[in-house]
């Protein structure tokens, strides 16, 4: 494989790009800074196939990204190829608006054929190529230049590496014939939804403190608020106010700027400076919530006590046994929630439709409607049917 000098110019990035172009996959990683700043700092892209790689550096004086993002994002023929890839989806949104189209996780696709959950991917690199991947520049500040030759090197290596990987993974899909899972995983993970920033919304993603429509209005007009001026200081929003507090405030909002120091989470200083003085006009102006942006209730069954516990703890087993039989990642399948909910009653779930109701949510169904059961054979817990378990000691009962 040829690998390139660390691309600084236009020119030479657009040729790169027009030979990639040919190309069935490409693989892709970058390197950035968020760390001390709301928009996270693009300072390195890698990208590569089979025959060649190369690491570009954004921060070049005069280069222009435009023949990368068209490769990414207007490329339809060319599958893009990540590993743990949604802040590198996020970088490419942010310059452009758009998503990596096609797209292919492999973190997301080793949950499919292994019982990995987030693989890293150094353990990816070892499991796959028995390589040991030197950590040593993983925690550099990719910001400063110039880049040394083993932090060019390094960063390379994220692509060269998933080049040789991609190829074995796809073929065991393949092979398994479990491709089709992972549609819906990989459309969520290259949907412009998920990396929109809609201020308007921002209060969706703090944990919302039930459901009166007075205290939501409140958390989505400080939300949005927060946003801006998060993005006006180009700084983490939690810097300006961590999500806790704010969800306090909107639960407890003070009648006067000088209450702000009552608030766990702000210092004295709100009482009398200019944020804090935004901060109280935008409670002034927060109006209740209204209906048609209300939060879905919770799907819930019966409550489910003591008993409700036991079968969902019984659906965790199951869960464990049928990720061992057939070799996935269980959070694949179905998360903790899902399976409470089943116990509790609840049949309008992911679990039981589609292919996981097929591999799983058909035998938990059975479980919690007690068509199915527990059994111990040479050692190793399985799954049986009761009328089976019923039938056999019918037989054997007759031999007597």
């Amino acid at each position: 494989m040829k690998i390139h000098d660390l691309i600084t110019e236009t020119e030479p990035l657009a040729e790169l790009c027009e030979r990639l172009a040919k190309s069935d996959f490409v693989c892709v990683d970058t390197e950035f800074m968020r760390e001390n700043t709301y928009w996270p700092e693009l300072c390195l892209v890698q990208i590569g196939n089979t025959e060649e790689a190369a690491a570009i550096d954004p921060l070049a004086d005069g280069i222009d990204l435009a023949p990368l993002w068209d490769l990414m994002c207007d490329n339809d023929e060319v599958l893009k190829v990540f590993h743990a890839g949604g802040q590198d989806v996020e970088i490419v949104y942010n310059f452009t608006q758009r998503t990596p189209q096609p797209i292919f996780d492999t973190q997301i696709a080793m949950m499919a054929i292994s019982q990995s959950e987030q693989i890293g991917y150094a353990n990816l690199v070892e499991s796959w190529l028995g390589l040991t991947i030197d950590k040593g520049a993983r925690f550099t500040d990719w910001s400063r230049r110039p880049l040394t030759d083993r932090q060019i090197e390094y960063a390379i290596g994220d692509v060269t590496h998933l080049a040789q990987i991609f190829p074995r993974i796809l073929k065991k899909l393949i092979k398994t014939g479990r491709g089709a899972w992972l549609d819906a995983e990989m459309e969520k993970l290259a949907d412009p939804e998920n990396y929109a920033n809609d201020a308007g919304k921002a209060w969706q993603r703090i944990r919302s403190p039930g459901r009166n429509p007075a205290v939501l209005g409140r958390l989505k007009a400080l939300a949005a608020w927060r946003e801006s001026e998060a993005q006006h200081k180009n700084i983490p929003r939690g810097r300006i106010m961590r999500d806790e507090t704010l969800a306090d405030i909107a639960s407890h909002p003070p009648k006067k700027q000088a209450d702000l120091t009552k608030v766990r989470g702000l210092s004295n200083a709100w009482k009398d400076n200019d944020i804090g003085k935004r901060l109280m006009k935008v409670l002034e102006k927060a109006e209740p919530l209204p209906k048609d942006e209300m939060p879905d209730k919770p799907k819930r069954g019966a409550p489910l006590g003591k008993e409700g516990a036991l079968v969902a703890d019984l659906l965790k087993l199951l869960l464990k046994i049928r990720a061992r039989e057939i070799d996935v990642a269980a959070r694949l399948l179905t998360k903790a929630d899902e399976m409470e909910a089943l116990a509790a009653g609840v049949r309008d779930l992911k679990i039981l439709e589609g292919w996981r109701y097929d591999v799983f949510g058909k035998d938990a169904l059975e479980l919690v409607e007690g068509r199915l059961a527990f059994a111990v054979k040479d050692g190793r817990l399985l799954m049986t049917h009761v009328d089976e378990v019923h039938a056999g000691m019918v037989e054997a009962q007759a031999a007597e």
